[in-house]
């Protein structure tokens, strides 16, 4: 409707400037002469004149030197017979009778086109929606329509603690009087912070659904403008609207487009943002606050918001909305499982201690990937199966089975990801290996997944060394195997070096250093921190941190490269299952590591089991791929980048000393 609408007026531009040149170019050319009647009859006597036209009274001619005049005759019954005794060349046309009011028309449409072009525009700028052309501060806030599909708490799910404190706001807008005979009053803001796609927006419109009030919802951008105070009227118009629907909810999503800390970056801030904030604490609880509008807010960021907005009496509950655990992720995975038509075989809790850290938005896009999946192989139901490979597809991206590498690059990663399998298999308390292929997915040649067994919120310092070995497990196969080293490890030693300082800078898991913080003060300046704002460290001091640094990440290289020294039989063998099949799953891999041979290791190949493989023949101008999942939340995923040629080294090479 946008677009009709500024096409239309566009049409209106454009004909306006046509009307407007028309008439400029239609203007007498000035060649034509107007004479007085005593001036023609004496050209006329003259004999002058050749050629006459009479249309009416008007009378218009050319001379004999071809000279056009024009003049206005009086009722003279003589003239005809005149201009016959001259021999004049007579033309009669009927006189023009054009209408008064189309006269008129004619000669104000170009000003009356220019005034509507005006008004649409201006209706249309600043009015959300064309409410008027001095609409500037009204709100942009929408009432819900009760008749719209509502969305209640039984729709949402894995988020108990939230829905709890919510209901006690609902139960307050229903019973006032069961809250107030004690003198309890309600929180007049509630605030839903949590990482996205946790269910913040969903809570609200679940609130919506079961507080059978009025429920007004907007965005924080909604406020804010060009123009210097039109976020404060925008306010002032909203708690209007609400204190006329009282009691009544204002849903405020992303309010930190509002509501960042005031004072903020370099030369002051933005005086629109800042007092349309202002405005928003006046409201809030101010010398007129409002009594019956309860504001809900939701924000990932509330690190940026100001502390007057978080105050008591203000926004008086902080309610977290954090990543569901297994039991929430299982609730989750029912709503969602609820609306597809899924076979028996399917389990909800298989599937959600599968997918540690998911959202409620990734485990409802799991669901319809599987869905997808299935469609796409004209299946009744979605099976286990399109649940796994859509799993594979969320964690580690779509296969890329068009990729061109060569023999001797697969061969190289199929040793880089044996490499972490094989480490990650063998430290106590890993994670357990999920899978590994050296099927190029995403921006990776190869990947290796582990995935917890449970839900993990904190890391002992054995499992964060243990870490470190799993991720130098790939470099150190290339370099006991095939002798060089590659850039596919540049993404495992970046994220072990920063596992490694934040170890000792962090988290005081230093001996030498102790149970001190050595990170700087670096906060964002533009949340209206100080910019030279640091905390000093010695040049003694960081030497023993650079050391400490290296010796965590040294002890657990050399702990990897004796592990893969020891089972160097299991590395090659794992390397040729992966180069055969591609893929291979936690059973195959402990199979390998426990010494099973290789023909009984693996499982018996289906047809439907093989993904197939990327083609050989790498043009020469390849360049490296290489994952970038820093996300551990979701599995450790390490991957293999491209490799180039390199010799093996003796059998009984020692590991390479980094210092």
């Amino acid at each position: 409707m946008n677009g009709f609408y500024k096409n239309l007026s566009l049409w209106l531009v454009i004909g306006l400037l046509l009307v407007m040149l028309f008439n400029m170019f239609n203007q007498p050319t000035g060649r034509d002469q107007h004479i007085t009647f005593s001036e023609f009859m004496y050209q006329l006597d003259q004999g002058r004149v050749t050629d006459v036209t009479i249309q009416g009274r008007n009378l218009s001619g050319v001379y004999a030197d071809n000279t056009r005049f024009t003049t206005y005759t009086p009722d003279d019954p003589d003239l005809m017979r005149v201009l016959r005794e001259h021999k004049v060349n007579i033309t009669a046309r009927p006189p023009e009778e054009t209408p008064l009011l189309l006269t008129i028309l004619i000669s104000w449409f170009p000003m009356l086109l220019l005034i509507g072009v005006w008004i649409f525009f201006m209706r249309q700028m600043q009015s959300g929606g064309g409410r008027g052309a001095m609409s500037f501060g009204k709100s942009k806030a929408k009432l819900l329509n009760e008749n719209a599909t509502k969305v209640t708490f039984a729709d949402v799910a894995g988020i108990e603690e939230a829905k709890e404190e919510l209901e006690e706001i609902i139960q307050y807008l229903k019973n006032p009087q069961k809250f107030q005979r004690l003198g309890g009053k309600i929180p007049k803001g509630v605030l839903l912070v949590g990482p996205p796609g946790t269910g913040k927006t969903l809570l609200a419109r679940a609130i919506a659904g079961e507080a059978n009030v009025p429920f007004f919802n907007l965005s924080g951008s909604d406020f804010v403008e060009m123009f210097v105070g039109v976020g404060a009227a925008r306010v002032r118009d909203m708690f209007e609207q609400g204190k006329k629907n009282a009691p009544c909810i204002i849903f405020i999503d992303e309010i930190d487009a509002v509501g960042r800390h005031r004072g903020a970056g370099l030369g002051g801030g933005h005086d629109e943002r800042e007092q349309t904030l202002n405005q928003l604490l006046v409201e809030m609880d101010g010398f007129e606050s409002t009594e019956g509008v309860i504001m809900v807010a939701a924000t990932n960021r509330p690190d940026v918001l100001d502390p007057a907005l978080l105050r008591p009496g203000r926004f008086d509950r902080q309610v977290t909305v954090p990543n569901p655990d297994i039991r929430g992720r299982t609730q989750i995975l029912k709503v969602h499982m609820g609306k597809v038509p899924i076979a028996e075989s399917v389990d909800a809790e298989v599937i959600a201690r599968s997918t540690p850290g998911f959202s409620g938005a990734d485990l409802a896009n799991l669901v319809n990937e599987a869905a997808l999946g299935a469609a796409r192989e004209d299946k009744k139901l979605v099976t286990m199966a399109d649940f796994e490979a859509a799993k594979d597809k969320v964690m580690m991206g779509k296969p890329r089975k068009s990729a061109i590498i060569s023999e001797h690059e697969r061969k190289t990663t199929a040793y880089h990801e044996a490499g972490h399998a094989i480490v990650a298999a063998m430290i106590p308390g890993s994670d357990p290996v999920h899978k590994v292929t050296i099927i190029p997915r995403g921006r990776a040649l190869g990947l290796t997944m582990q995935l917890p067994t449970e839900d993990r919120y904190t890391y002992a310092k054995t499992q964060m060394e243990g870490i470190i070995s799993v991720l130098m497990g790939g470099r150190i196969a290339e370099e006991i195997i095939l002798g060089q080293l590659t850039t596919g490890a540049g993404n495992d030693i970046k994220r072990a070096t920063d596992m490694a300082r934040n170890m000792v800078c962090s988290y005081g898991m230093s001996e030498k250093l102790g149970p001190l913080t050595y990170v700087d003060n670096e906060q964002e300046i533009f949340l209206g921190r100080e910019i030279t704002q640091h905390k000093q460290v010695s040049e003694e001091t960081a030497r023993l941190i650079d050391q400490e640094v290296f010796d965590i990440v040294d002890r657990n290289y050399k702990r990897a490269w004796q592990i893969l020294t020891d089972k160097r039989d299991v590395l090659e063998n794992m390397a040729v299952a992966l180069l055969e099949r591609e893929t291979i799953d936690a059973e195959e891999v402990q199979n390998l590591v426990n010494g099973v041979p290789l023909a009984e290791a693996l499982k018996p190949l289906e047809p439907d089991d093989k993904d197939g493989g990327p083609s050989t023949g790498a043009p020469d101008d390849a360049e490296p791929v290489q994952a970038e999942s820093d996300d551990a939340s979701k599995g450790d995923v390490d991957d293999g980048g491209e490799e180039p040629e390199g010799g093996a080294p003796p059998p009984g090479a020692e590991p390479r000393n980094l210092h």
